[in-house]
């Protein structure tokens, strides 16, 4: 016995429902119609246009569109357009994520406070470091992580999260120049962060390994090793001038190191130095246990 598809009636022969009138053998209503997703989309990161200017001094110049917003450390901006608005708060929803998030922030040696800039049309700013120094630009998708050193933050997109990352092993964070604390900066969005001198950036292969004088990783994918390695002699820890330990980074992932740590510049700048990179074995004794860095 056929059936009415919209009210469920029976028909028989009839070609049309004497319940409510429909076609016998006509679809459903809404059949076939696309249906409205039971949640809204999630949002997407409008990607960035900027250029990097300079040298060693180098100033990152970002075009915002309207609903575009960065977040950066307090005092890292150089400039920007009128209709660009910014605001000062503690990032998270309730006190206790505030008081918490200012907490890590202080820890990883950056501002209680980040800034907020929005665009209500479309308008540019400028970002620059504490330091002498090269500025790179890392694109994050959604979930990817880069681990970078204390200080490296200076502006992201609102997508991408800057949270605190520990170094696992104890021996790495005592002797491997970047200490216990790491910055963990988790997309999707675009991240700028700043180091010193210049700049090389490498793509490591699973099981590659590379050591790195102690201090100058500036960052590295999640999805790489970072260990500490004894330098093989006591000779060359006194008098090598590098220490007893070298960091390591194992693959797979990519890794940025730098050129001048912000260590060396401030040694470099004291009156008292003799000049050249001249080494004193004598001097070199006393810091036996951790590099110039």
């Amino acid at each position: 016995m056929p059936f009415c598809t919209s009210c469920g009636n029976q028909v028989g022969d009839a070609k049309f429902c004497p319940a409510c009138g429909t076609s016998v053998g006509a679809a459903p209503s809404g059949y076939g119609q696309q249906q409205p997703p039971a949640y809204p989309p999630p949002a997407v990161t409008t990607p960035l246009e900027y250029s990097i200017h300079g040298d060693n001094l180098q100033v990152a110049r970002i075009k915002l569109q309207p609903g575009q917003e960065l977040f950066a450390e307090a005092g890292k901006m150089l400039y920007k357009t009128a209709n660009i608005s910014w605001e000062t708060r503690m990032s998270g929803e309730s006190i206790g994520q505030k008081i918490w998030g200012a907490i890590k922030r202080t820890v990883m040696g950056e501002s209680l406070f980040l800034t907020y800039f929005r665009a209500s049309s479309p308008g540019e700013i400028g970002f620059a470091g504490n330091y002498p120094g090269r500025i790179q630009a890392i694109e994050l998708g959604a979930g990817r992580s880069w681990l970078v050193q204390r200080d490296g933050f200076l502006v992201a997109q609102s997508g991408v999260q800057l949270n605190i990352a520990l170094v696992k092993k104890i021996g790495a964070g005592i002797f491997g120049g970047e200490g216990f604390v790491l910055e963990k900066l988790t997309g999707p969005g675009t991240v700028f962060i700043h180091a010193g001198g210049d700049q090389i950036e490498m793509n490591l292969q699973p099981g590659e390994t590379i050591q790195v004088d102690t201090g100058c990783v500036v960052g590295f994918e999640e999805s790489v090793n970072y260990d500490i390695q004894f330098v093989g002699g006591i000779k060359t820890a006194i008098f090598g001038g590098e220490g007893i330990f070298l960091t390591t980074l194992t693959g797979p992932g990519k890794i940025i190191i730098q050129s001048m740590t912000l260590e060396k510049l401030r040694r470099e700048l004291v009156p008292a130095r003799t000049g050249g990179d001249e080494r004193n074995p004598l001097g070199a004794l006393g810091g036996i246990f951790s590099s110039e860095d």
